[in-house]
């Protein structure tokens, strides 16, 4: 990342380089023959190709550039200059997970009124308002707090970095998985829903969260063939729901 005046992000490698690796391959099972010529001959053609179109997009313009009067895009699907004037809010968020498996954090933008930028793709993950999408963060080099450090020092309150209000709110320790446990997608929804609670500073959205999470446990949480390990995360959503009520009895002592 490039300080000074500006900030530049850095495009990640990590594209191009899986790019060549389906090229080079596909290049290898073409030059060795061997038997099921044909079923060879298919896949190598496949990898190839898509190892084409991989390069082609990774090898087109990237700038993200993080400066004074705002931001300069030049990416596949956006290309524009956004000045902060036209900024209601910048948003670092981490979709849910799916099955598990983290999605690379995204930046998220939602213009004043009146003013239009295109596309709109996403919605504030807090209150719904449309938004754009303007980078996912394994398209760059640079980790998620060191976007954050820049973009707080040069958008100011338009800035919000979740990630670090989800951390400071509650942060979940990485579950096990393992056979027969509870349904990853239904956990890591509870767990969302508590920490977005709990970094809304609503008495009553609290309680509501709360409320869910144990009515979700005292059901029964659902079970998978395979999923998160039932004592560790029963352990974390009993920290969850304790943090709910902390923050409960804070507000009534604080009221009185």
């Amino acid at each position: 990342m490039n300080g000074g005046p500006s900030v530049e992000l850095r495009r990640s490698r990590g594209a191009r380089v899986l790019a060549l690796v389906c090229v080079l391959g596909g290049v290898l099972l073409l030059v060795y023959p061997s038997d099921g010529a044909l079923l060879r001959t298919i896949i190598a053609v496949g990898a190839i190709a898509l190892g084409a179109v991989a390069l082609v997009s990774a090898l087109r313009p990237f700038r993200f550039g993080i400066h004074a009067d705002g931001l300069t895009i030049r990416r596949p699907g956006l290309r524009r200059d956004i000045r902060w004037a036209d900024v209601g809010a910048l948003v670092l968020d981490e979709p849910p997970r799916r099955d598990g498996r983290p999605e690379p954090p995204r930046l998220l933008l939602v213009p004043v009124p009146g003013v239009r930028l295109e596309p709109v793709t996403a919605r504030h993950p807090i209150d719904g308002r449309p938004a754009i999408e303007l980078l996912v963060l394994d398209q760059v080099r640079e980790q998620p707090d060191q976007v954050s450090a820049a973009l707080t020092r040069y958008a100011g309150g338009r800035f919000v970095d979740l990630l670090a209000l989800r951390r400071a709110a509650f942060d979940t320790p990485d579950l096990p998985v393992g056979l027969r446990g509870y349904h990853m997608d239904r956990v890591d929804r509870l767990i969302r829903r508590g920490q977005d609670a709990l970094m809304s500073g609503d008495a009553a959205t609290r309680q509501a969260a709360r409320g869910e999470i144990e009515r979700a446990s005292a059901a029964g949480l659902p079970i998978a063939q395979r999923g998160y390990h039932t004592f560790q995360t029963d352990t974390v959503l009993d920290a969850l729901v304790a943090a709910l009520a902390d923050q409960q009895s804070t507000d009534r002592e604080t009221a009185t």
